[in-house]
């Protein structure tokens, strides 16, 4: 890895000295740090770009493809409940994840659903890290990543499709149909994402199973197929005034194997999700500057259910009472759960004297849970309103400051304000950010009524907890970003505490309610509790070289972690690691892009991503890793291209036994290959309409 970083650096540095080529690119403009629009370079908060060039010449198959091997911020461990996330040492719970500046929702066992993003849809990526409670509410304690979408500007028709194929009966389907005709415009978008699934290993961890176990069924990715279909409207209704609805309909079912070994492998059911979203808005730009007015509100729900492909007799709540052995019947499906998002937001962003940007706006969310197996009663629900002010001050350039407060109530646990201050320093080509910052996330109904039986050769049991408090935290954290020439430095050192941390805890089976330990004689009961108080500490480094043709760099993260948790069996303080925490991680690249002709152009990366071991309190450590990818983009005209290349090219499988944590769950080399094509037809908007649509679309929603 050393050797390599090494390579680049001096290839980059003496690329630098050769060319005296200027890259003729567009200043990037981003709006997740502050909600309101900047240069890149001159952002007030620390922003993390992935352009729309680097996914396209990356060619990553989905979003946990892109961030992991893009960013080194990134850790992800795949499983039939989605990707579980882990950012800077906090996991998916505490990451905000948001397309085009709203909430995606599709929880599965506390991790976002991220096959609901389409990857071939993605203009760029923004990536703000550490707490953004005062922008943003609830889940932005470790950071945001805002998923902006691509738009489509021409006039008339444009339909385009993208297929890519992959080993293990990979398959990535795309799917766009653009209308834009006067002041309506539409886009469709259909997605399919397909995989026949992988085995690493036969074996299952013998601590976790009566017998030794070699010839299991079970994969280490089950094979699995979800699609979605999104319309968006849009309507100019004057120069100034526009509105807007969008909707989605998706499903996925994972099909997972039977086996024959009693209490390891035995399933007996398939898993199924499906979602709908419905959306409606609108923006009203007031006077003549950039004053603007926005309204939104959101409906979405995620189902998640099982598919019976067998004879089964389960234990769990029927119509709110608790009911034995009661069966199914293959083909019968059963509501684990569904849950609703009900969320309007109402914004305004003002120009004030004194050059400063005033941000204010309220927003009301409601949650709604129903699951007839898993919580007593069968329905749970959860209400909060909140009201945000944010004020951006350039007066006394060239230092910058942007403060914010966020004023929360929660019908079930009051109110708190929680507020963010960063500023900034421009000198010359040096920039020297500064941000502290506080999060506020309430306990999910999930984490405090969920309970959930699980048989591997006995009963594990999870439980919620109705006494979790509130989580709240304090992040410090400092930039500094140099340029020369070609060449940016970028070394962001940070510090987040979060106090009253929710965690799943392993517990004595005593502690658990007497009338379950009855019925199901657990071997283990785990819980959601609350953490005395958690750290995480590190530093993020990223070096980049761009040219005209040549592009290297890379980043590094190092981390530690560090929580403290009550033992009330044996009465004392545990010392322990956060869940999934590698001590270091980097990735490195080199592209090349040249233009053969006006009809031919290709492009050729090579990617690497690194990981030390994962650290977990039960079940084993992760490995550590290292994989490396070989890309090549090949673009016929504006609208044919093909991109081709190899994953995992030294062919590492990581083969720890079913039932451990895993570093990575790769299933070794892999190839991959992707056609494009694109048909316009209708008339190029004026270089005035194009310029203000930039504008309108890169506000925050």
């Amino acid at each position: 890895m050393l050797i390599a970083g090494a390579a680049l650096l001096c290839l980059s540095q003496t690329l630098m000295a050769q060319t005296t080529l200027k890259e003729d690119s567009i200043q990037e403009v981003v709006v997740t740090g502050t909600g309101t629009q900047h240069l890149l370079k001159d952002a007030p908060v620390q922003t993390e770009v992935i352009s729309h060039r680097q996914l396209q010449q990356y060619a990553g198959r989905s979003i946990e493809d892109i961030l992991s091997g893009l960013t080194s911020s990134f850790d992800f461990s795949e499983n039939d409940m989605s990707s579980r996330l882990q950012m800077n040492g906090l996991g998916n719970s505490y990451v905000l994840i948001l397309i085009d500046g709203r909430r995606l929702h599709g929880d599965n066992g506390g991790e976002n659903d991220l096959s609901l993003i389409d990857p071939h849809n993605i203009e760029k990526i923004e990536i703000v890290k550490g707490a953004s409670s005062a922008l943003y509410g609830s889940d932005a304690i470790a950071g945001v990543i805002n998923i902006i979408t691509r738009k489509h500007r021409e006039q008339g028709v444009m339909l385009e499709n993208t297929s890519r194929f992959g080993s293990f009966g990979d398959v990535r389907q795309h799917n766009g149909l653009a209308l834009n005709y006067g002041k309506l415009s539409s886009y469709t978008n259909f997605q399919l994402q397909h995989s026949d699934g992988w085995q690493n290993t036969s074996e299952e961890a013998p601590s976790q199973t009566e017998y030794h176990i070699t010839d299991s069924r079970n994969k280490t990715v089950n094979r699995h197929t979800n699609w979605q279909l999104a319309e968006r409207l849009t309507y100019q209704l004057t120069p100034k005034t526009e509105i807007y609805a969008d909707g989605s309909i998706y499903w996925k079912r994972i099909y997972r194997p039977c086996g024959h070994h009693p209490g390891v492998d035995v399933k007996t059911w398939d898993l199924q999700y499906d979602n709908a979203s419905l959306s409606v808005g609108g923006k009203w730009k007031l006077g003549g500057g950039t004053d603007v007015i926005t309204l939104d509100a959101d409906w979405k729900k995620h189902a998640y259910n099982y598919n019976y492909t067998d004879t089964t007799l389960t234990d769990g709540y029927v119509n709110g009472r608790f009911t034995n052995f009661y069966p199914y019947f293959p083909g019968d499906k059963e509501l684990q759960s569904d849950q609703r998002l009900t969320n309007i937001s109402l914004k305004g962003v003002f120009s004030l004297p004194y050059e400063q940007q005033l941000s204010t706006g309220l927003e009301y969310r409601y949650d709604w849970l129903k699951a007839p197996m898993r919580v007593a009663g069968g329905k749970a629900t959860d209400n909060t309103e909140a009201v945000y002010v944010q004020d951006e001050w350039a007066l006394l350039s060239p230092l910058y400051i942007t403060g914010g407060l966020r004023l929360t109530r929660n019908e079930g646990f009051g109110t708190r304000l929680t507020p963010k201050l960063s500023a900034m320093l421009k000198m010359g080509e040096l920039r020297l950010r500064a941000t502290w910052s506080q999060g506020y996330k309430t306990p999910t109904p999930k984490e405090l009524h969920y309970q959930y039986i699980k048989n591997m050769n006995g009963v594990y049991l999870y439980l919620g907890n109705e006494n979790l408090k509130a989580q709240h935290s304090n992040y410090f954290g400092v930039s500094v970003e140099y340029s020369v020439g070609h060449l940016t430095l970028t070394v962001a050192p940070y510090f987040n505490k979060v106090n009253d941390m929710i965690t799943l805890v392993t517990i004595p089976t005593k502690q658990a309610p007497g009338e379950l330990i009855t019925k199901y004689d657990p071997i283990r009961v785990r819980q959601y509790q609350n953490m005395e108080d958690a750290k995480t500490y590190g530093v993020d480094v990223t070096l980049r070289y761009q040219g005209r043709h040549f592009t290297a760099g890379g980043s590094y993260s190092y981390l530690d972690t560090k929580a403290n948790q009550y033992d009330s069996e044996n009465d004392v303080m545990q010392h322990v690691t956060i869940d999934g925490m590698a001590h270091h991680k980097a990735n490195v690249y080199a592209t090349w892009n040249h233009d053969f002709s006006k009809h031919y152009q290709l492009g050729i990366g090579l990617y690497g991503r690194m990981s030390t071991k994962r650290y977990y309190q039960i079940d084993g450590n992760g490995k550590g890793y290292q994989l490396w990818r070989l890309s090549t983009s090949h673009q016929f005209g504006k609208n044919r291209r093909l991109e081709a290349g190899i994953d995992n090219i030294f062919d590492y499988v990581d083969r720890t036994p079913h039932g451990l944590h895993l570093g990575t769950t790769t299933p070794g080399r892999t190839v991959y290959v992707s056609l494009t094509i694109r048909f316009n037809q209708g008339k190029i908007l004026t270089n005035k309409f194009k310029s203000n649509l930039n504008t309108r679309e890169n506000e925050q929603d």
